[in-house]
């Protein structure tokens, strides 16, 4: 038995699942996407996903032909398949990917791919995804800013969640140069605030209140949506406000939201310590309120899975940070 993945209306092996070399993915870099995870096997926030990515869809005026209800039961049919494949502790990370297909000049001419767009679900553990990073609940980011800067949103609107992501490339190779390890990337726009990492959305705290960058160029996380709902609970300040270096420097705290892991702590910026340069006290707040609202210690699975992990970490790029070859 193997893993199978959604493709246009059927399962077949995740062996078999490849987007032709003419499809506008390819070409463009022309994909919508979202990927998601589960609590306890369950969902988290999943319509909310599927909700941005018909959103994105839209934007980029990518067809989809399944209604969205349709969608989310491709998704639950996809767990289920695979869920005698998934260990006990595993959860289910979801990737879905919306192609535009074969370009006008490939289709009806290339032997065995058919044309249309392509719906893809696939379905693999989440600790794939995470086993590599739980130190950094101890040792926390050091964000650094590089020279590229992200792209705003008149130039290219970064609400969609799109494949065309070469700048987040390009900085976390430049990242990657500095001395030492964990260097994360934290992108500014063109004039000067902070927008977000690559991949994922930045927080500060300064005098018990918890700020983000306005969501103006950014991808505007779920995740860092759900902070907002976390802090009310905790009866904590949180707003959205132009967010500079300096005051980066000068917080109290700093943390990481992105949907495999929810929350890290950035211990660091630009190698020196953001506050204590420790996992700063309303970040652990909001990190445990979060693992009681699913029912599940995050830190504490994180860390389960390096703990049993078994395959070495890849030299490979990331999603967050570019290894440098040893």
């Amino acid at each position: 038995m193997s893993r199978v993945v959604y493709w246009n209306g059927k399962f077949i092996p995740e062996s078999k699942a490849k987007v032709s070399i003419y499809d506008s993915a390819m070409m463009f870099g022309d994909t919508v996407f979202e990927m998601t995870r589960s609590f306890n096997k369950r969902q988290f926030k999943l319509r909310e996903h599927l909700e941005r990515l018909y959103a994105s869809a839209r934007y980029v005026h990518l067809p989809i032909s399944m209604k969205i209800d349709e969608m989310e039961n491709a998704v639950y049919e996809t767990i289920e398949r695979n869920e005698p494949m998934f260990e006990d502790d595993d959860e289910h990370r979801i990737m879905i990917n919306v192609t535009r297909g074969l370009l006008s000049l490939y289709d009806g001419r290339v032997q065995g791919v058919e044309g249309g767009g392509n719906v893809i679900i696939a379905d693999f553990p989440l600790r794939w995804t995470v086993e590599g990073i739980s130190h950094l609940y101890e040792t926390g980011i050091n964000a650094v800013v590089p020279s590229q800067r992200n792209i705003p949103a008149r130039l290219l609107e970064p609400k969609v969640k799109n494949r065309s992501r070469i700048h987040y490339l390009m900085a976390n190779i430049e990242v990657a140069q500095y001395a030492g390890s964990d260097n994360w990337a934290l992108l500014l726009d063109e004039d000067g605030f902070v927008t977000e990492g690559t991949g994922d959305n930045f927080f500060i705290v300064k005098d018990g209140v918890v700020y983000t960058p306005e969501g103006r160029n950014i991808l505007r996380g779920i995740s860092r949506d759900y902070i907002f709902d976390l802090c009310v609970l905790l009866d904590i300040e949180c707003y959205e406000k132009n967010i500079e270096p300096y005051d980066v420097v000068m917080a109290d705290e700093a943390f990481m939201t992105a949907t495999p892991f929810c929350i890290l702590p950035v211990m660091h910026f630009q190698g020196n310590p953001i506050g204590t340069g420790k996992f700063g006290e309303i970040t652990r707040k909001i990190l445990n309120r979060w693992s009681d609202e699913v029912g599940l210690d995050i830190e504490g699975q994180i860390k389960a899975y390096a703990d049993s992990a078994i395959h070495e970490q890849s030299d490979a790029p990331s999603p967050y940070e570019f290894r440098k070859k040893k």
